[in-house]
């Protein structure tokens, strides 16, 4: 009953959102963008039919300089986005730590503007690139806009924004031939990532398989550094927020993710956009680790080093709320293209720390939003607008898109009877948070900084096997794409600092031996004029033997939402295992789509025509998270026609997907190497209830089959 009343609310919802867009398009003539009526857009002004084009014709001249504009620059990093619309609401008041409403008032939805992005390829990448992942929230609430800005991966690379260019730099395209695009598996990137230690730990969480999630409704996000939370009395506690996503944290094989590029280059893309539209809307819920201030200094490493992160099992995270993105944009450009996060946008009771690359990015975000967008009035755009009046007396500018009235643009003043007035905290005046300082202008970095090892060796026992295997994969395809030995030496070196177990299978890989020194200073980001060894790495401890969070096979596995199941068939496919199948896969919210040898339709034993989801043709193994066979001896026939069939089934399995058959879709199997796998595999199903198979994909992956499953040739 549950997913059938989902059903018709949603369907409900785009009945009206169409209605609305048929009133939102009647008689509406084509106009200039001055409001002139166009008579004719399909030719310009020339002199006579076959006679040049005249510089007098404005309607062209203002078509063809608009589309040359249409363009702005894109993001330096964050530039490949997906986006949705959608609300925030809160479970519980935590005003006794800030005196943010958000955090307040439980009876508000908050609306929230939400864009993932991949971080080092261009506009025009893949989205399945082994890479980090931004999760960026614009909360647009009644005290102004507060953006969350952050990632998939709670640390990030460096600790000083100072190496923020010198990294990416790094990781981009290599300036002499502009290759590897969205790629860092090459010299540049391990050349700077084998002298600057602090990356290692950021590193290896892009080398697991949280480098290459399933979907961006299926991983985490978090604000990466550590934030200030204010409450009314003025007193500080120190916090980290979390996104925890409600369909679990799950990812794809790397063999998968190649794959995927080819088939479907959009394919996160494709997955938000189509999970929306069908009414299963992605939520995340909001937890923080909340740090008396008093206790900033308790813990074996720095809490306002970006690099790492605080183990839950030492501060538990608190879920306060959730979001939920229902709607999805109108226009890429004008919302998902133009968006403007800000961390500096903040609202009382929300405030920042020292952290050295959180003070670098309150400058850095502005000064490139100048740039890309080209004015100090992007806060105009409709996406970046705040609900709430805006008063100032900041004017004009390039693209001022408002008509400021009053002869004043001063305070203070009494021309305008003292307007706009400043407000007290007790009306929401924002204050800074009054940290006392007290200390010289230099450029160092903490002491406290320098353990950059034993956090990625946690990371890396936390893990289970199947999930160091791909750890170990991944370190070994990156490092075997460099073509310098001394980089590929160092990198072994470091790896080995951080487990000797991941370093030995990596240099098995690779064929070469774990180096037993280097030749060079291991940590360069440092001045010149500073001691070497000063800040070299500091040695490895082992304060926690491991943090089940971090490993994703124990994440959430009890529900099939939003999953797609391809049903293979041909015509004569078995009606009443398909209705059976279907049905139980549709009340759990699951999508099983026929994948049939042409497009148009297929017929079943009920000589029944159904329309064809995907041509065996036109679609991969990849692009679906299960595989379910019907019955039907003809159908079994007119499969066994065409090969792709065997290499589709061939590469689920190879992939540790879950396959049902029923009756004679067996016989489709016994083709594959599946048949070497069916009494000892329990993600492969014949005839079995659908609740059984139901449970198997709710399990994501079989990775008891990873292993012999490397073995199969698709």
């Amino acid at each position: 009953m549950a997913a059938k009343s989902k059903s018709e609310k949603n369907k409900n919802l785009k009945t009206e959102q169409l209605k609305e867009s048929m009133v939102d398009n009647v008689d509406k003539a084509l106009t200039s963008r001055q409001g002139l009526k166009i008579n004719d857009t399909n030719n310009s002004l020339k002199a006579g039919e076959r006679g040049p084009t005249l510089l007098e014709d404005f309607l062209l001249r203002e078509k063809i300089h608009s589309f040359d504009h249409e363009r702005i620059p894109e993001r330096i990093v964050h530039a490949r986005g997906s986006a949705a619309h959608g609300y925030f609401e809160l479970y519980e008041s935590i005003e006794e730590f800030s005196k943010a409403e958000i955090f307040n008032n439980t009876t508000k939805k908050t609306p929230v503007f939400t864009r993932f992005s991949t971080v080092a390829g261009s506009k025009g990448s893949t989205d399945l690139a082994r890479d980090v992942r931004g999760f960026a929230v614009k909360f647009y609430t009644e005290q102004g806009t507060w953006d969350l800005v952050g990632n998939n991966m709670p640390v990030f690379f460096i600790q000083d924004a100072m190496k923020f260019p010198d990294l990416i730099h790094s990781v981009k395209p290599e300036p002499n031939n502009e290759i590897p695009q969205a790629a860092s598996a090459h010299d540049t990137f391990y050349d700077f990532v084998s002298h600057t230690t602090e990356t290692l730990h950021n590193h290896i969480w892009v080398m697991s398989d949280r480098g290459i999630p399933r979907s961006l409704r299926m991983m985490e996000g978090f604000g990466i550094h550590t934030f200030r939370l204010i409450n009314k009395e003025g007193k500080s506690h120190f916090t980290k927020f979390h996104w925890k996503p409600k369909l679990g944290v799950h990812s794809v094989t790397w063999d998968e993710a190649v794959k995927i590029s080819g088939a479907d280059c959009d394919f996160h893309r494709r997955d938000l956009w189509d999970a929306i539209d069908a009414g299963i809307f992605p939520e995340w819920e909001l937890g923080l680790q909340i740090i008396p201030e008093e206790d900033e200094h308790k813990y074996d490493f720095d809490i306002l080093d970006p690099t790492k992160l605080i183990p839950e099992e030492i501060v538990p995270v608190k879920i306060i709320g959730k979001m939920v993105l229902n709607k999805n944009p109108e226009n890429f450009f004008a919302e998902t293209e133009q968006v403007a996060f800000l961390p500096s946008n903040i609202i009382p009771g929300i405030d920042f720390t020292n952290d050295p690359l959180l003070q670098g990015r309150l400058f850095s975000y502005r000064d490139t939003q100048l740039s890309r967008l080209g004015s100090t009035n992007f806060h105009q755009i409709p996406i970046n607008s705040p609900i709430v009046d805006v008063h100032h007396n900041q004017r004009d500018g390039h693209m001022q898109m408002k008509i400021p009235k009053g002869r004043t643009a001063y305070f203070p003043n009494t021309l305008s009877n003292g307007c706009p007035y400043l407000s007290s905290v007790e009306n929401g005046g924002f204050t800074s948070y009054e940290e006392k300082i007290d200390a010289h202008k230099i450029r160092n970095r903490s002491e406290s900084f320098k353990d950059h090892f034993s956090q990625p060796a946690l990371f890396y026992r936390s893990l289970s096997e199947w999930e160091k295997m791909h750890v170990q994969n991944a370190y070994a395809f990156e490092l075997g794409k460099c073509t310098n030995e001394s980089i590929i030496s160092r990198m072994v070196w470091l790896i080995n600092e951080i487990d000797t177990s991941l370093a030995s299978e990596v240099a098995k890989k690779l064929g070469i031996k774990i180096p037993k020194s280097i030749d060079k200073p291991i940590n360069q980001a440092i001045g010149a004029d500073t001691e070497p060894k000063k800040h070299q790495p500091s040695e490895k401890k082992n304060y926690l033997e491991q943090s089940d969070v971090l490993s994703q096979s124990n994440t959430v596995f009890n529900t099939i939402e939003s999953r797609k199941i391809a049903c293979l068939v041909g015509d004569g496919f078995n009606m009443e295992d398909y209705k059976n199948m279907s049905q139980n896969i549709e009340q759990k919210n699951g999508f099983l789509k026929i994948v049939a040898p042409t497009g148009g339709t297929v017929t079943c034993s009920k000589n029944m025509k159904h329309k064809v989801d995907h041509s065996i043709n036109t679609t991969e193994s990849v692009l679906f998270d299960a595989i379910y066979i019907p019955g039907g001896e003809k159908s079994f026939q007119n499969m066994l026609k065409n090969q792709k069939y065997i290499k589709f089934i061939n590469e689920a399995l190879k992939h540790c997907k879950a396959i049902a058959a029923d009756n004679e879709g067996e016989m489709l199997l016994d083709k594959t190497y599946a048949k070497d796998f069916k009494n000892i595999d329990g993600a492969i199903l014949l005839n079995q209830k659908p609740e059984r198979f139901i449970e198997a994909i709710a399990k994501h992956r079989n990775w008891d089959r990873d292993k012999k499953a490397l073995a199969i040739p698709v």
